[in-house]
């Protein structure tokens, strides 16, 4: 499952090219856990949150990191999460234990986005659960740091096992299409694959310059169409002190959920 989600990834980048605007920040000098490009929070929110997820750090080496931006510019909140998570390298190295969320406000979205080593407790259905259970009641109501905080402490609680909740998310929904997702993903890639080479070989001599794209070169493509982003989050505040020993995981395949409210 992994490997299909890192395939639906790179499938997306290299196809929707025109639709990834945002520019990714560069990993920035002082490494924490809040970053609100728009000063959404407060100055003592922006404190309390961030030091509490330090605190929460320290403790158990498991990064948090909250992202406020004003809007994705069109592209797709979990796929720039994931993207976001991997060239920072939020998590300890070796543990890929990560996790980022985003928050879009003009968009009126948010997504939580794990990295390999929690993905396992912190799953997809989880951080659904979080985000609509938890975290929107309270976007709703206007109080975009309650939600922060409460949808924190949800994941904190589930990291360690104690996390509970009404379990009636699911109740009503249909086939489970999303679990299939990525197998249908992965095979739409084999099929474009196999056809770009089929089509290359009827090309003659040189059927390599007009054939199919190797896997290498669509991640070599998906990481060229972010250098030209129009939708840098410039300036911005964060709050509370930095990560002990900062980033060094990594190992985003876009695992998480979003939502919106």
């Amino acid at each position: 499952m992994r490997y299909l989600k890192v395939s639906l990834i790179v499938f997306l980048c290299w196809i929707l090219p025109g639709y990834a605007q945002f520019e990714i920040p560069e990993k920035p000098e002082l490494q924490t856990s809040v970053y609100d490009y728009i000063d959404l929070l407060g100055n003592q929110q922006k404190i309390t949150l961030s030091n509490k997820l330090i605190r929460y750090s320290d403790s158990t080496s498991t990064q948090i990191v909250i992202t406020i931006i004003s809007s994705t510019e069109g592209e797709n909140i979990n796929y720039l999460g994931a993207q976001w998570g991997q060239k920072w390298g939020i998590g300890q190295k070796g543990k890929d234990n990560g996790i980022l969320i985003i928050l879009a406000k003009d968009d009126r979205k948010i997504a939580i986005n794990t990295g390999y080593g929690v993905e396992a407790t912190l799953t997809d259905a989880l951080s659904k659960r979080i985000i609509e259970n938890i975290i929107l009641p309270e976007f709703r109501s206007g109080d975009f740091y309650a939600g922060l905080d409460k949808g924190s402490d949800a994941i904190f609680q589930v990291l360690t096992g104690e996390f509970k909740e009404d379990r009636t998310f699911d109740d009503h929904q249909g086939f489970p299409f999303s679990s299939f997702l990525p197998f249908i993903i992965f095979i739409i890639i084999i099929i474009i694959l196999w056809s770009r080479k089929s089509g290359g070989k009827n090309n003659g001599r040189g059927g390599r310059r007009h054939g199919g794209l190797s896997p290498w070169d669509i991640i070599i493509l998906s990481n060229m169409g972010r250098s030209s982003g129009s939708g840098s989050s410039g300036g911005g505040s964060f709050g509370g002190g930095g990560f002990s020993g900062g980033f060094g995981g990594g190992g985003f395949g876009g695992g998480g959920a979003s939502g919106g409210w």
